[in-house]
């Protein structure tokens, strides 16, 4: 492992760790200011770390209690100051409406050095579904990535 797989590897288990806690803050901390995030809510595009910021608060409301982020396949290529990653997510928690679910998040991120310190620059989530319904994939204990 490179000393540049190993830093990412750092901000990843860092934002992960921020996401379980909940604490927004921390979080934030690792995202450049001119973050640009895709997600599977709208408005689809966050840009910016006070849009970021509003939808990570948004996520963490619908948890009551800690998140749990279990990273899968995960993959990271670098060149120079410029680094891809991308993921599976198993996210599990209790839900403010009680129920207890999983769900699979794949994970896009990619991250810029400046001033010898990695930030995320850009950042997709996706959730698989289901063509045959259009209904979020809910993953069943045996359904685990290849």
């Amino acid at each position: 492992m490179t000393s540049n797989e190993s830093e990412i590897r750092t901000v990843l288990d860092s934002r992960a760790r921020a996401c379980e806690a909940k604490d927004v803050d921390r979080l934030m901390s690792l995202y450049s200011p001119d973050i640009v995030y895709y997600d599977v809510v709208p408005p689809l595009q966050f840009a910016g770390t006070e849009a970021v910021r509003r939808n990570f608060v948004r996520w963490f409301d619908g948890y009551d209690g800690p998140i749990s982020l279990e990273t899968h396949d995960l993959s990271i290529v670098t060149s120079g100051d410029t680094a891809f990653v991308h993921m599976l997510h198993l996210d599990s928690g209790k839900r403010r409406n009680g129920q207890q679910a999983s769900i699979w998040v794949r994970s896009t991120v990619c991250l810029r050095r400046s001033n010898g310190s990695w930030a995320i620059t850009h950042e997709h989530i996706s959730i698989p579904f289901d063509p045959a319904n259009l209904q979020a994939w809910l993953p069943a204990e045996k359904d685990q990535p290849a």
